[in-house]
């Protein structure tokens, strides 16, 4: 069931983003070759209390960290860890704030050190890109399956794979809520549910350069990798949809 956020509500989402903004603004910059994405995590818990938000991610069932981090082929839920990142390696920050009682949601993907491959500098461009578009398409009265095309139409025509087991979705109270919005046309689009003022969605741009496939990780409870081991990505911003415009909160 779709819960409808009021002004005053988006207006607390709006300022846990805007904190959520700020630490991560101050966590990329920070990573570095050589250090485990366990400190990264670390750093990520000091700089939520900094902004003075609570954590999201420990308060989905399970999960008792604040950021996912996974690395090269691992795609999503990947929890921190001893391990070292390399030179090159593609990290994804998947972070959230919780504030006021709403979750605000967020993910970025990077070349940990100077991105010397032209392949994987053009493969997160793509990404981000997309993610853009797919924005742009996320107003009142539009079908949420615009934006799937939208994010299917990119991610394929640039000879991508969207991961189609991985999906957005709504987010407020809790870290996922109804509704879920794929990044391919899974039905006709005329079916796929209407956006209205008051939703607050997370939009998610999971691919790989291989596989529409997943895998579960051996050995990583939570860490779900590419089929073919190729690489992956993520980008997400969580928005509101109001009478006015569509509003980024990450």
């Amino acid at each position: 069931m779709i819960t409808y956020k009021s002004d005053e509500e988006i207006g607390y989402m709006a300022e846990g983003g805007r904190r959520l903004k700020k630490v991560t603004s101050m966590l990329v910059p920070f990573v570095k070759v050589g250090m485990t994405t366990q400190m990264v995590e670390d750093a990520a818990v000091r700089l939520l209390q900094n902004q003075h938000v609570d954590i999201s991610f420990n308060k989905v069932k399970g999960y008792r960290w604040a950021t996912c981090l996974p690395v090269n082929e691992q795609v999503v839920h990947t929890p921190p860890s001893g391990q070292i990142l390399k030179d090159q390696d593609v990290l994804t920050i998947d972070i959230g704030a919780y504030y006021q009682g709403f979750h605000t949601d967020y993910a970025t993907t990077f070349v940990v050190g100077a991105c010397r491959d032209e392949k994987v500098k053009k493969f997160l461009q793509v990404g981000q890109r997309t993610l853009e578009r797919a924005i742009s398409k996320a107003t009142v009265g539009q079908h949420i399956g615009v934006i799937s095309k939208e994010i299917e139409k990119n991610i394929y025509g640039n000879g991508y794979h969207v991961m189609e087991e991985l999906t957005g979705h709504g987010v407020g109270h809790e870290l996922h809520e109804d509704p879920f919005i794929p990044g391919f046309v899974d039905k006709p689009i005329e079916k796929t549910v209407r956006l209205k003022v008051g939703m607050v969605i997370a939009i998610e741009i999971i691919y790989s350069m291989g596989t529409e496939q997943i895998a579960y990780e051996k050995r990583n409870d939570w860490s779900i990798i590419t089929a073919d081991r190729s690489l992956s990505a993520c980008f997400e911003h969580t928005v509101a949809i109001t009478d006015k415009n569509t509003v980024i909160l990450t």
